[in-house]
């Protein structure tokens, strides 16, 4: 899937000018949460989790990225020189490697295409203070809606039995975007399941009442660019 807010052509470029590529396999880490900082990677195929480990030893799923995404990029113009969060391969496939330091001195050359970058950047900060708002305003069951209604935005395909989210989650992983437990997820799938507001088949949920799902934790309709699981 393409990344639902297209970064401008020419950025597009720069950002493509890549050292050199790099495969990477389902399981392991990209880079991890401690580690040097020195490059930034544009997705070229699979998927990569971004997390973050919680002081107790859970993981919070922040954000699941896919072709065309840039990640790593919180580490641009930082003092820190190593990642904040963790970034995990969900699906096998290819990453483009740009070294972090040539990257800003062609940005500090180019004020219009540092512009073109911080607008990206400040998407990016408005959907996870959105995700937050879910978690800390609407307690676990709204962390749970919200997320199957961002899965529905970023991966759902419409059917005449509802809305197929076109992406196998296991109720672990689904507990680690809400930021709680697999036994509270499996206790709300299985209320949401009773109600007829969606259904599970091998890990494919299909919503059968998106609206119940908004009703309930009074879902401000946000443009599909900030409520979406990238």
């Amino acid at each position: 899937m393409q990344p639902l807010v297209e970064i401008s052509n020419d950025l597009s470029q720069l950002l493509q000018s890549a050292h050199h590529i790099r495969k990477i396999e389902k399981g392991t880490f990209l880079y991890q949460e401690g580690s040097p900082a020195s490059e930034v990677f544009i997705i070229q195929s699979g998927k990569i989790q971004i997390s973050k480990i919680t002081p107790d030893g859970r993981e919070l799923t922040l954000r699941l990225c896919s072709t065309g995404e840039l990640i790593g990029e919180l580490s641009l113009f930082c003092s820190s020189s190593k990642y904040s969060l963790n970034a995990k391969v969900t699906e096998s496939g290819e990453v483009a490697v740009i070294c972090k330091d040539e990257l800003e001195r062609r940005l500090e050359g180019d004020s219009r295409l540092a512009f073109e970058l911080m607008k990206w950047g400040n998407n990016q900060n408005r959907k996870m203070q959105s995700k937050f708002r879910d978690l800390i305003l609407n307690g676990k069951k709204g962390a749970l809606f919200s997320t199957l209604i961002r899965l529905t935005n970023s991966y759902g395909r419409r059917t005449p039995l509802g809305i197929v989210i076109d992406l196998s989650l296991t109720n672990q992983e689904l507990a680690n975007f809400c930021g709680t437990s697999r036994e509270v997820v499996n206790r709300m799938l299985s209320e949401l399941r009773k109600n007829q507001i969606l259904s599970v088949d091998k890990g494919i949920i299909t919503i059968h009442d998106l609206n119940y799902l908004k009703v309930e934790i009074n879902c401000e309709n946000c443009p599909i660019e900030i409520c979406n699981i990238e």
